[in-house]
């Protein structure tokens, strides 16, 4: 069973979705055999490299108070905290393109899963840009990627237009909300939905 995981570092929902997959997948065991790639998708495309301060942007962005904004926020760390992702306190919005485009190439190297955590870790808990070159750099090298081929596709814009094109793909099929979970490339669940929603439904398609 493949599983094209399609989310953005900056998004909490995603964290939250990804905890809660991996749960069902620990919940199933044997019973499932996955491939998961995680694909690319930017909700702040626009974002300059110096970024913006959380509240005031999302505030703007979604036409709230910093008051729904605080609500919201609280939510999303009881719902971390169901599944074991502990939020910190996040101050600023990044643009993530030149994580997605890290992440490509960890995938090439089977070790997308490893930065795809550290990553959502590095911004949502430790309140780190997943934009500068020194935090990818040293998220890479704590995998055991080589630093300097991660220096090298940092620094060219190397895997640029293929993030680019999956991003479209994955437009072009409709997806414009993340995590969105697609299985063998027919089945969508969207959201950060509890382990039991994801287990139920990758059971009932692994036995269909």
């Amino acid at each position: 069973m493949r599983i094209d995981f399609v989310s953005d570092i900056s998004c909490p929902w995603c964290a939250i979705g990804l905890h809660s997959l991996e749960l069902a997948l620990a919940r199933l065991g044997d019973t499932v055999n996955v491939d998961l790639h995680f694909q690319p998708f930017e909700l702040n495309p626009d974002m300059p490299p110096e970024g913006a301060d959380a509240v005031a942007y999302l505030a703007r962005k979604y036409g709230t108070s910093a008051e729904q904004v605080a609500q919201s926020r609280r939510r999303i760390v009881e719902r971390g905290a169901e599944v074991g992702f502990a939020f910190g306190n996040r101050t600023r919005v990044w643009n993530t393109f030149d994580a997605h485009r890290l992440l490509h190439w960890a995938g090439l190297e089977s070790r997308q899963r490893e930065l795809k955590h550290d990553l959502l870790r590095a911004y949502h808990c430790d309140d780190e840009n997943p934009g500068a070159h020194d935090v990818l750099l040293r998220l890479a090298g704590s995998i055991g990627l080589p630093l300097a081929r991660a220096r090298s596709i940092l620094e060219s814009g190397e895997f640029g237009a293929e993030v680019r094109r999956q991003q479209a793909y994955y437009r072009g099929l409709g997806i414009d909300s993340v995590p969105s979970v697609i299985v063998d490339g027919q089945h969508l669940i969207q959201g950060g939905q509890p382990p039991e929603v994801f287990e139920q439904a990758l059971r009932e398609l692994a036995t269909a």
